[in-house]
This record gives structure tokens, sequence and C-alpha cells, in this order.
């Protein structure tokens, strides 16, 4: 065979330890990358995560490596945590049966005394660039004796603002070094680290067909702005996946989604860059060992992670990429099991950028539509059913029959009995499900016991329906099931709110900022084609102190003004 590792002639040591870890054929990177780095070569590949590229330098860097040296002789730098552990381990596994290789990972919200003791004996170190630089500054690392450098994940490292640090520990190794980089895509950044450092590089570029996902079912479901959380909760009961992983492309969506879903009953962890490393590790061992089965991530944080038997991934957020949708889909669908993967979009944009990505990917992603509650309903009383008709093979205890024949002494039928009992079984779920009735329907901000508002900021400010529901929230103190209907527009946003609460909310909302952006909010009035918010809250106050509703204001009003009114006479008599 063409790709065996066998056609390699490894040593006895490497060969044995790649028999142990089951690996038979190469991947496509791997086939090619191994033998150009194996010439001492400066090497450029780009390829997906999960195509085995750790093995892919791992092997030549392991023949390079003098065991007699007791120095650190392979550097390899990663973007996180998760994946300078999952390098370190694949590397220790590789190099089981050689003697002398000391391989560490550094990283940080890690021991750093643990790591210096580690670092004492290493001759091949895996780590982040900026706990590397630390090690450095302490003298506790040293790279006079580097012979190859590793960047895995390059772009990653550059868009988390690691740039400098590469720089940095690449000018402190010695010039005739090799350096091998890997990337998922080709930015111009990378291409100026490429001309800096490498010398006369070889290109290794997996082909896009190779990016195309076997065993995953790919499709989109459109929704309404502002109402990807109820969707995605009506998904998660429609789908009811063993484990699933949901990925939104910021922290504090992360953050805001989590504690959606676990108001909402289901069992979810959030995995973010900021986190400190033992949360993450709780987090991790939580979805791992079965306790959560939602795992809630951004795409960094989601680096490195390797856990099977997920059966659903969920877009929440758009993919910023094609390379990062198809990072995130091949959660699912491995080992030849199914799997399947669905894009939540609200809006033209997402739509469109959906089918961007389909046609760069080669892949089909199907148009779905999103389930009614009827659908809920029956799909769990299916299921709730199967589960039932399971539990009936059973042996019955003769007490059990005592019991029953009591209850139909006392004249209820049998028939009712039945139905009494699992209404008690499904009632509790089902109610879950009339929870989200409403859904997709002209509500509350139509409703004749709300009003709109309109606030001073738009798309062109990147805003979405989260930021504008978070900022009414936290500047009003009002819960978010009480906001409605969120309208968002390029210079614009339409809110639906309580009629009764709107003079509140428009006076607690001066001076509030959203995205960055100072905002103003007023009365929205469609016949008039709404009052100009900034209108709207500087006349606000002293129609209030006019109408004597706030008497607060009316004081601190009058006081502001009388002043420099006083000042102006004193200035005349003079």
């Amino acid at each position: 065979m063409e790709k065996s590792f066998e056609n390699l002639y490894l040593s006895s040591d490497l060969q044995r330890a790649v028999d142990d870890m089951g690996f038979k054929e190469m991947t496509d990177i791997q086939a090619k990358a191994i033998p150009l780095i194996r010439t001492g070569a400066d090497v450029i590949g780009r390829s997906q995560t999960g195509t085995g590229k750790t093995v892919a330098f791992a092997i030549p860097a392991l023949e390079t490596l003098d065991t007699d040296l007791d120095k650190v002789q392979i550097i390899i730098l990663c973007p996180t945590r998760e994946l300078a552990m999952q390098g370190a381990g694949e590397i220790k596994k590789l190099s089981r049966f050689m003697h002398k290789v000391k391989v560490c990972d550094v990283y940080g919200g890690a021991a750093m005394d643990r790591q210096i003791l580690k670092l004492k004996k290493a001759n091949i170190v895996i780590g982040t660039p900026g706990r590397i630089m630390d090690h450095m500054r302490r003298k506790t690392l040293k790279l006079h004796d580097v012979k190859m450098v590793v960047l895995d994940e390059a772009d990653e490292m550059l868009s988390m603002g690691f740039r400098e640090d590469i720089e940095e520990i690449l000018s402190h190794t010695p010039d005739d070094r090799q350096t091998v980089l890997f990337s998922a895509t080709m930015p111009k950044e990378i291409l100026e680290i490429t001309e800096k450092f490498q010398r006369e590089p070889l290109m290794i570029e997996i082909q896009s067909q190779s990016m195309t996902v076997e065993h995953i079912k790919q499709s989109f479901i459109e929704v309404p702005m502002g109402k990807k959380m109820d969707a995605l909760n009506m998904l998660l009961r429609y789908f009811s996946p063993k484990r699933a992983m949901i990925f939104c492309n910021t922290k504090v969506m992360v953050e805001d989604l989590g504690k959606y879903l676990k108001e909402n009953g289901f069992n979810s962890e959030g995995l973010h860059g900021d986190m400190q490393q033992s949360s993450r590790t709780r987090v991790m061992d939580s979805f791992k060992g079965g306790l959560s089965n939602i795992l809630i991530a951004t795409d960094v944080a989601a680096r490195g992670i390797d856990v099977s038997d997920i059966d659903f991934v969920f877009n929440y957020d758009i993919p910023q990429n094609r390379e990062y949708y198809v990072h995130r889909i091949g959660r699912t669908g491995r080992a030849g099991k199914e799997g399947s993967a669905v894009t939540i979009c609200s809006g033209r944009r997402q739509i469109m950028a959906i089918k961007d990505i389909a046609r760069s990917t080669k892949s089909e992603i199907e148009q779905l539509d999103l389930p009614s509650t009827d659908d809920l309903r029956n799909k769990l009383a299916e299921r709730e059913l199967a589960s039932l008709k399971e539990q009936l093979d059973i042996n019955v205890d003769e007490r059990y029959n005592k019991l029953l024949n009591e209850l139909l002494s006392e004249g209820i039928s049998l028939y009712d009995l039945s139905a009494k009992l699992l209404q008690i079984i499904m009632g509790d779920k089902m109610e879950q499900i009339t929870s989200l009735e409403s859904f997709g329907r002209k509500k509350r901000g139509d409703d004749k016991d709300f009003c709109k508002i309109i606030i001073s900021i738009g798309r062109n400010r990147r805003v979405a329906p989260n930021h504008i529901m978070c900022a009414i929230a936290d500047r009003t103190g009002i819960s978010g099931k009480e906001i409605g209907k969120i309208e968002i527009y390029d210079d614009r946003t339409i809110v639906g709110i309580p009629k009764d609460k709107a003079d509140e909310i428009i006076l607690k909302m001066i001076g509030c900022k959203i995205n960055g952006h100072v905002v103003e909010t007023g009365v929205f009035n469609e016949k008039k084609k709404s009052v100009k918010p900034e209108k709207q809250q500087k006349t606000f106050g002293k129609e209030r102190a006019k109408q004597g509703k706030d008497k607060s204001f009316k004081q601190k009003k009058e006081k502001s003004f009388r002043k420099p009114k006083d000042k102006v006479k004193t200035k005349k008599k003079r």
C-alpha cells in the first residue's frame, strides 16, 4: 500500500509505537509532510484540524532528536492549552519505546514550579507562546540547541495576538534551525512570518476536496431575528441529542447561551478562552464523563478537544470562514458513525454566508423547517412511549397488582388510570413545549399592552439582538422575558417593551452604551415614522417635570439652572 507506515522504514521502536496506536495508513498530510520534513527543509503545510498533523511533524522530530544531548532541541508552539496537552500526549505515545525522550508541555493556568522541574530534563517542549515566553524570561527555558521549531495552527495563534511572541521566540533560536509551519489558512501575516523566518520553504497543500465531511448530514434553519435562543431550545428538544456541541463566535455569547439553556432545563456547560484552567478542566471532565451532554464553546477554546460520540453540532453563530465550519462539524460523524450539523441563520446575510460555505466546501447543506410545537409533542410522545415499552418487559411484583385492584375497586376505569399515569410521567415535559408555543408569531411588540422604542444603533455597528436585550435588562432591571420583538436595521433598532414601563425604560437608557457606542432611546411612532431618539431623551426629563411625575428630577433641574442665572444678574449690577 502506497500510504502504509511500513513504507517509511521507521526504527523498530517507532514502528512498534505506531502499530500499538493502531495506525496502518498515513493521512494525506502525513504522507506528504513526513518525507519532506525528514530532508531538513523548511516546510509549510496547509491542512485542517483533525488530519493527523501531530504525527506528521512528531515522527521526523523524534528521528532528529539526539537523546544523548540533555538540552531542548524541539520546540512546538500551539494556540491553546488543550492542543499543547493533546500534542504532548501523542508524542509520548510515539516515543514510549524510545529511551531518554523527555516531553514537557507548558501553558498558562498550570503551576509554574512543576513546569520548571520538567524543563530541566526536557528535550522536546510543546506549549503556548505566552507561557514559553514566561519561561524564557525566567531563564528556565533556553533555546540555544534547538534544531526544529514547529508552528502548529499558526493562523489561530496570530488571531489570538501571539505574533510578537512567535517572532521573539524564533529570533532566540539558532539560524540553522528547521522551521515547520502548519496553518488552515494563509493570511498575509502568515506569509510575512514565512518570508522572515523560513528559508525557501516547501509548500504542502491538501486540496479542498478533502474538506468534504462524510457521514455528516448538514442542514440550516432560518429563524426570525432575536429568536435564535428559542429556536435552539426547540431543536434540542426535537432532536434530543445524546451528546452535542454548540459553537458561538464570542465568549459573551457562550455565557449568555449557557445561562439560557440552564434556565430552560438543559444540562449544559460553557467553554471559552478566558476561563481559568481549573474551570476548563472541570467543564471538560463533566462533558467527557457524561455529567453534562451539551458543550457550548468558541472555536479557539474547542481546539484540541477530542471527544467521541458527539451526534450533533449546532452552529449558533455563523462560522467566520469555511475552515471554521469544517472544524466545527468535524466534531461529529467520527469513526464511521452518522452525525448531524445544524446551522441557525437569521437574516439574508447569514443565509448567503452559509450558502457560500456550501459552495466552497462542495457540501450539500439542506434547508430545514423549524419543528412546530405539534412536531415537538409528537416526537416527545414517540420517545416516551418507546422508553415505556422497553420498561414494560419486566416481571411485576404481586404487591403492585394488589394496589391496582384497590384503585379499580374504587370505580376508576383502567383507561382513565392509564391516561392519568401517562400525564404524570410526561406532563412536565409537555408543559415545557407549551411555553414555546408562541415562537415565531407576532407578539408582545405588536400587543396592545406593548409599545415600541427606537434605539440609535443597528447592523452597521455590528449589534445583535442579545446585545440589545442585555443592555436594556442591565440598565432597567427588567427581565429578558419582558422584552418583546427586536427588529434590527442598518442604523437603528426597534424593540417591543411593556407599555406601562416605557417612560422608566427611556429614562434609564440615557447614557447607555451598546458595543462601546453611546445610544439614544425614544418612543417609536409608526405613523410619524418615529420620534428622533436624541430629541426624545433631551425633552423627556422636561416633560416629566412639568407633569409632576418626577419631583427629584424637577428639583435637580431647577437647581442646575438657578446658579447660572444668579451669576448673570450679579454681573449686570456691577
